[in-house]
């Protein structure tokens, strides 16, 4: 009974990476075959998820528009068919039809969705012309398939060179990022501020203990374009190259909680929430 005890312990410790996490709930892991809802196949999508495919009538469908936002980059628009977002159920069993979205840039993941509606800031694409893909994923993160093919759709989108006023003529495109954040930061019991360059992180990566009720403001600027993605909270913050960005969390939940970065898999602190 010990050794069995000892070989469970020693299981549920790794996370993604290899890791203690408590990223995922209790018996799942990163991309692993639960829930009964279609195959699991050997193949993965361009991201690395596996593929669960499902028969192609009542399947997963998704399509994606983007439209200019009146005062800042774009408005996407997932339009869904036999899908359900499922926020509060990501990390768990696979379930027909449900868990979230991944949007990506010319290939590079930049946010995960919970939703039909995303704005994307015109910080976060540079001038040209961009190809944008959403893929929806199940709960267990492996990704919804059809045939072979992971389940996604696609818009082209041109982002047109800075100009005097920030490129789309208000003005916002020259504000420094941090500005937005600055009035949740007044409201934050906790700020971590943290630095990525040349793959290191500064200052070096150690606890930051919360009581629970807390709130913490988490200001992180990165040389390259990244996703900080806090394990546990399931909250994804995209990292425009060279800008700070914050995300404010509330620290309702009491345990062990790391933030990383998805593309350089980088731990920036942990959360000890008591």
């Amino acid at each position: 009974m010990l050794a069995l005890a000892l070989l469970l312990a020693g299981g549920a410790a790794t996370g993604c990476g290899g890791r203690a996490t408590t990223h995922h709930k209790p018996g799942t892991s990163h991309e692993q075959a639960s829930g009964s809802a279609g195959t699991l196949l050997p193949a993965a999508d361009a991201a690395g998820h596996k593929l669960r495919e499902v028969p192609a009538e009542g399947a997963p469908e998704v399509q994606l528009a983007a439209r200019p936002d009146s005062e800042d980059g774009w408005n996407l628009q997932l339009s869904v068919k036999n899908f359900r977002f499922t926020p509060d159920s990501t990390g768990g069993a696979a379930l027909p039809g449900a868990g979230h979205a991944h949007l990506e840039l010319d290939g590079r993941k930049i946010a995960r969705l919970y939703g039909p509606w995303f704005h994307l800031p015109a910080a976060q694409v540079p001038e040209g012309a961009h190809t944008l893909t959403v893929r929806l994923y199940a709960d267990d993160h492996t990704a919804w398939a059809v045939s072979g093919k992971a389940v996604e759709g696609t818009t082209q989108l041109t982002a047109p060179a800075p100009g005097p006023s920030g490129g789309h003529g208000h003005g916002h495109g020259d504000s420094p990022p941090t500005q937005p954040p600055t009035p949740g930061q007044e409201q934050a019991d906790r700020t971590v501020t943290i630095t990525v360059r040349d793959g290191k992180v500064s200052p070096a990566p150690a606890r930051t203990e919360l009581r629970r009720g807390e709130r913490v403001a988490l200001r992180v600027t990165s040389d390259r374009a990244d996703t900080l993605h806090v394990h546990g909270y399931d909250k994804e913050l995209a990292l425009p190259a060279g800008q700070e960005a914050t995300l404010i969390l509330t620290a309702d939940r009491t345990g062990l909680f790391e933030v990383e970065t998805h593309e350089s898999a980088l731990v920036l602190t942990q959360l000890l929430v008591r």
